[in-house]
């Protein structure tokens, strides 16, 4: 528990990613084929991308079907959200769920200084290792408790 755990120790190092010029069914295509219920928007070669949005699930049933609109018709471009909020590898768990939290977001792209892709943290990936770390304390607990039965006897 007092170990010290950042962003670029638990962030995902895969991410799926879409360009901003693909049409809007090609992106729910690629979520479906990633399991995912966002993308993040980039631009550049592929071993140095840029972030410049991200698009989720939401945008595309507020945009596109509930608006009844031909999502081969709508680019990525013209629904997702621009500038997303980032963090760096360096940030803690503690900032990054503050931030989230303050602007209602679930997942967050892990950039460098130059807004470069590093990964993904999204809340499942916080709560899992925040459950870690509780199931750790858990444990010390337990063991003390047991350690103190044994001196009793």
């Amino acid at each position: 528990m007092t170990e010290k755990l950042n962003i670029g120790e638990i962030c995902q190092r895969t991410v799926a990613v879409v360009y901003q010029h693909v049409d809007v069914s090609e992106a729910a295509r690629l979520m479906s084929e990633h399991h995912v219920g966002s993308l993040v928007v980039v631009e550049g070669a592929a071993d140095r991308q840029r972030v410049v949005g991200i698009l989720t699930d939401r945008d595309i049933v507020i945009h596109i079907v509930a608006r009844d609109r031909d999502a081969k018709a709508v680019r990525v471009a013209d629904i997702m959200s621009r500038n997303p909020i980032a963090v760096r590898p360096e940030d803690s768990i503690n900032d990054t769920l503050l931030l989230m939290r303050r602007h209602g977001i679930r997942r967050v792209p892990v950039t460098n200084v130059e807004s470069m892709l590093i990964g993904i943290v999204s809340m499942d990936d916080l709560l899992e290792t925040v459950a870690d770390q509780l199931h750790s304390l858990v444990q010390t607990i337990k063991s003390e408790q047991i350690r103190e039965v044994r001196l009793r006897e």
